[in-house]
C-alpha cells in the first residue's frame, strides 16, 4: 500500500475521533490501528512517523508514539 494511501486513511480515522476528549481520541486512533490495520501497514506507518512526515494528523502522531512505546502494539 502507498505511503500515500496510508496517511489518507489514518487522517480519516483520526478525523473521526477529532470530537472527542484529547486523550479518548488518542486511545481510540491507536486501538483502530491495532485492531484493523495489518502488522505491515503499521510498520510502514511507523516509518513515516520516525521519518517525520509533515501530513500526519497530530492524533495519528500521538497514537504511534504510543504503539512505538510498546502500549499495546
Amino acid at each position: 500500500m502507498s505511503s500515500d494511501d496510508l496517511v489518507r486513511m489514518s487522517r480519516q480515522i483520526a478525523q473521526f475521533f477529532e470530537p472527542y476528549p484529547r486523550e479518548e481520541a488518542v486511545a481510540g486512533v491507536q486501538e483502530h490501528l491495532v485492531k484493523f490495520w495489518t502488522p505491515a501497514m503499521r510498520a510502514e506507518l511507523f516509518v513515516l512517523r520516525q521519518g517525520g512526515h509533515r501530513d500526519l494528523h497530530p492524533l495519528v502522531t500521538d497514537a504511534v508514539d504510543r504503539l512505538l512505546e510498546g502500549a499495546g502494539v
